[in-house]
């Protein structure tokens, strides 16, 4: 994805901080994330969110709410209320630049803000919460021995994750009078409900009170053993998998179709675990994960390189039988390809030799009213796979550092 830089005036012209991460293809959507209390936009979970929605064509605005990161202002005389306006300034700003918002997503008291501005937004078709409270008061609880000061003072220091924050009376008014389950009722999007079941900083049951409150359509997905912050990064992977798999249901998410012999665009591959070898692999629209077997130090969690390698063969040889057979009219009911490769790619690294080939063997499976003949010439026409003459064929690479 490609990330701007850009600043825009908050609910009090303060100037806010924002990172606009766009999608390399074709802009087929737009969200805004609003962070957690004290947080801000760069927190592992946003950045990964944001990259997996920009991936599939949907822009993300992440900003930091005033007087938190980058963004000016005083956090001292900031409310709940504020933040929900800052929301609908950014929103503004994604409109003003012909790519109003569609898509809601806030973490923590972020997702409390996002419930309460979704209803005075226009054009919102998906909201997400990540271990949002239910009552914004509920945030009270992280600085409850400075209560009676703040009230007394009109303001407090008090420490939050190790960090000095001034909390003001005016702040603490404002999360106690509110009450979030008429918006969440009348909320007229479809909303996701993402949340840590040990979550010890927001309990679980504001998950179910949220969820409750709310009307269909409407999912819950668990965290399971999350952290609240989702600083884990399989965590924080599957949260964006999750979001991206739920949110094609409710935006349209269908690019433009390219011209027949466009060429097909450009694979990016990045790290995802800098700890073992797991890869985001994005191409075009479509997502998945590579990874190395646990004997190999890596997670498992997605095919290996050879893998994916002995996929795109498998794949390449049902879609060109199925071809075949569909312009001979021949009733081919089904196809199936199982593919293997003989030489272990940690064996490659530590002893590469000449002598060494790769041996990828097929075994395919056709079901249908068909006689001998004609499985015979499908079994030809597997060899003339285009993947299996690039295979067999020499090949080239070129590199460049960039």
């Amino acid at each position: 994805m490609t990330t701007e830089r850009i600043t825009f005036p908050g609910h009090s012209g303060d100037t806010l901080s924002a990172r606009l991460d766009l999608p390399d293809g074709p802009h087929l959507g737009t969200a805004l994330f609003a962070h957690c209390f004290t947080c801000s936009k760069d927190i592992p979970a946003a950045r990964r969110i944001a990259a997996r929605l920009a991936s599939m064509g949907i822009a993300v605005l992440r900003f930091d709410f005033t007087g938190l990161g980058h963004s000016k202002g005083e956090f001292s005389n900031t409310t709940f209320t504020s933040n929900v306006d800052d929301l609908e300034a950014a929103a503004a700003y994604l409109t003003g630049r012909g790519m109003a918002p569609s898509m809601l997503i806030g973490h923590s008291l972020g997702g409390a803000a996002v419930l309460r501005a979704a209803g005075d937004m226009n054009g919102i078709k998906a909201v997400v919460t990540i271990g949002a409270p239910f009552d914004p008061e509920h945030v009270t609880h992280n600085f409850s021995d400075a209560l009676e000061d703040i009230q007394r003072q009109g303001k407090a220091q008090v420490d939050l994750g190790g960090r000095p924050f001034t909390i003001g009376r005016a702040f603490v008014e404002d999360v106690k009078a509110q009450a979030l389950a008429p918006a969440i009722k009348g909320l007229k999007a479809a909303l996701l409900v993402m949340h840590a079941p040990r979550d010890s900083v927001v309990g679980i049951e504001n998950a179910t009170n949220i969820f409750t409150a709310a009307r269909h359509p409407k999912s819950f997905v668990t965290l399971d053993d999350a952290d609240h912050l989702v600083t884990e990064a399989k965590d924080a992977e599957y949260a964006a998998e999750v979001i991206a798999a739920w949110v094609a249901r409710y935006l349209k998410l269908t690019p433009p179709a390219p011209p027949i012999g466009a060429p097909e665009g450009i694979v990016r591959v990045s790290e995802a675990d800098a700890a073992g070898f797991l890869q985001d692999v994005q191409a075009g629209p479509h997502h998945l994960l590579a990874d190395e077997p646990l004997a190999y130090g890596g997670t498992n969690r997605g095919p290996s390189p050879y893998g994916l390698l002995a996929a795109g063969l498998g794949a390449c040889t049902s879609m060109t039988l199925r071809m075949y057979a569909r312009r001979k009219g021949w009733p081919l009911a089904h196809v199936s390809v199982d593919v293997s490769h003989d030489k272990v790619h940690a064996q490659d690294a530590i002893t590469p030799t000449n002598a060494n080939i790769d041996l990828f063997r097929r075994r395919i499976t056709v079901t249908g009213d068909l006689n001998s003949e004609q499985r015979q010439k499908l079994l030809e026409i597997a060899d003339k796979c285009p993947v299996h003459k690039t295979l067999e064929a020499s090949s080239r690479v070129e590199t460049e550092m960039v």
